[in-house]
């Protein structure tokens, strides 16, 4: 419900605080004083377009603020999925506009786009006027309020969640099948470039192995005469080095026999030069293996080619990754082979969730089915008094395939005249008889779920006496389950109210503002005395008003 508005710099308002209870507030004022304002600054809060002519002063910017005690609304996902703070007891919802026109929302002081506050705010407050009449015309709605009485929120979540997996099997399915016609059509082609790659038995790794062979070929002879240099040094027939670093090692040994200061040494000369006599013979094994071979590299140079091309070809960095190519050429060829089969697969998925769908959407049906009965009989017996004592109700269901909110198609008749056949209710319901219907459809919906705070805009407009008696006690019904705001000129409506505000203009020196007064017990019975008698106050007028207010109060 909402605790709390605030507004500043708007229109003749320029800075106003109103506190909001719950149960049937009531709010009258002279035509002109300022309802409407109030409305329009709500407006903005639901996230409506702004106009900067409403802004009072165009110095400053215009501030709509709003105060909701939102317990038992369930809302805690809303605003972690909008990363907004979390308090679950109250809601601050702000909207600022500027001189420039630009605007901006805020929801617990975070800054949200436009489509958050809308969201949130239209959850918490319904402004209901002639001009949301409309709604009443639209399918969606009507579909909503028969699955609102049937309770089918839980049941439409399961059916949201079938439906949502139809399609996606539909989609894949689709795409799919895209992918197929379109690999049949590259089948040839694809085939030939896996037949290249197949001949080439590519092996992992094999660039970077041929890549260093054929440095090794290359460079034969150098490398022979490198090591033939280095086996003749170590191992010549006159003062090589292994003969000079024995005769160091014999020196060693000698020198050992008289000098403490080299024992060891001689063991560490020997010792290397065995380590180069083995150097020495695996040079020479080496040398023996190394052969000028034309053949070997005019092979290994033309297969680095083939691989260099084929690399180019596919733009592929190595062999590795041209394996890979292959293996997907081969998995694309494997689906061609089998695609009858992932098709059919495919195919039974769809009808499986189809079905899926269906059955949730047949049980939706049913109940809602059901509720259209009961919903006709309650409809009925609210709408008969309000003036509209010929009128018929039927609603009227049209089987569809499946969409998001079922296989229903459905249509409120109505008729309001005798010998009358019922029609689309947007067809043949008056404004006035707009009101009242939807006034009665919106006492029964809160009698079965809990709704937004609604704010009723002079929707009793046209009617009086006994009509106005039940709208007045419809919309005390509506109160006792969620907080009503009713904006009036009936005084029969009035009566009902647990709270009453009356709206007000007042001059200054320099311009006309708009005021809300909260009316006292006493206060309230004068208000709807002046409502019942005009301007003219007198005692029989206020003794009437006591009359009727306790009257429509000795229930509650």
């Amino acid at each position: 419900m909402i605790k709390q508005l605030h507004i500043s710099n708007y229109a003749l308002i320029d800075k106003l605080d109103i506190g909001f209870a719950d149960g049937l507030t009531i709010i009258t004022g002279e035509t002109g004083a300022g309802k409407s304002i109030i409305l329009g600054a709500l407006s903005l809060i639901l996230g409506e377009r702004a106009d900067v002519k409403a802004i009072r002063d165009t110095a400053a910017k215009t501030i709509v603020e709003a105060t909701f005690d939102i317990a038992g609304y369930r809302l805690e996902r809303f605003f972690q999925d909008n990363d907004i703070d979390w308090n679950e007891h109250e809601c601050l919802i702000r909207r600022e506009l500027s001189p420039t026109g630009r605007t901006r929302a805020f929801i617990n002081d975070s800054p949200v786009q436009l489509n958050v506050l809308r969201e949130l705010s239209t959850r918490l407050l319904d402004i209901h006027s002639q001009h949301s009449n409309m709604l009443l015309s639209r399918p969606a709605f009507q579909l909503s309020i028969l699955d609102s009485i049937a309770q089918n929120g839980q049941l439409l979540e399961k059916y949201h969640l079938a439906y949502q997996a139809y399609r996606n099997a539909i989609s894949q399915l689709e795409k799919t099948e895209q992918e197929m016609e379109q690999l049949k059509r590259n089948e040839d082609y694809i085939r030939f470039q896996l037949n290249q790659l197949q001949e080439m038995q590519l092996q992992p790794d094999e660039d970077q192995q041929l890549e260093a062979l054929q440095n090794k070929l290359s460079n034969i002879t150098t490398l022979k005469e490198a090591l033939w240099s280095v086996e003749s040094e170590l191992n010549s027939e006159e003062n090589s080095v292994l003969e000079r670093l024995s005769s160091v090692a014999q020196r060693l040994e000698d020198a050992e026999q008289n000098l403490n200061e080299v024992e060891g040494m001689s063991a560490r000369a020997r010792s290397a030069l065995i380590d180069l006599k083995d150097i020495a013979m695996s040079v020479s094994s080496i040398v023996d293996t190394l052969n000028d071979d034309p053949a070997e590299l005019a092979r290994v140079d033309e297969r680095l080619n083939n691989i260099y091309t084929l690399e180019r070809k596919h733009n592929a960095q190595d062999v590795n990754e041209l394996i890979n190519i292959q293996h997907d050429y081969e998995k694309q060829l494997g689906e061609i082979e089998h695609n009858d089969d992932i098709i059919e697969e495919l195919k039974a998925q769809v009808q499986a969730n189809h079905a899926a769908a269906t059955d949730l959407a047949k049980k939706l049906s049913d109940r809602r089915h059901d509720a259209a009965k009961s919903f006709g009989k309650e409809f009925l017996a609210l709408a008969t008094p309000l003036g509209m004592k010929n009128i018929a109700f039927d609603v009227a269901f049209d089987q569809t395939g499946l969409t998001p909110s079922g296989t229903d198609d459905v249509n409120f008749m109505m008729a309001f005249n005798k010998n009358q056949q019922p029609m689309p209710v947007k067809d043949t319901a008056s404004g006035g008889e707009i009101s009242r219907v939807m006034l009665c459809i919106k006492t029964i919906i809160a009698r079965h779920m809990q709704l937004p705070s609604i704010i009723f805009d002079e929707v009793d407009t046209g009617v009086s006496g006994d009509v106005a008696n039940m709208i007045g006690e419809m919309m005390a019904d509506i109160a006792r389950s969620i907080q009503v705001i009713a904006i009036t000129h009936l005084p029969q409506v009035a009566a009902n109210g647990d709270h009453h505000m009356r709206v007000y203009k007042t001059d200054t020196d320099k311009e006309t503002l708009t005021r809300v007064e909260t009316l006292d017990q006493q206060e309230h019975i004068t208000e709807v005395a002046r409502m019942l008698s005009g301007k003219e106050l007198n005692q029989a007028a206020i003794e009437n008003a006591k009359s009727l207010i306790k009257h429509k109060h000795k229930d509650k």
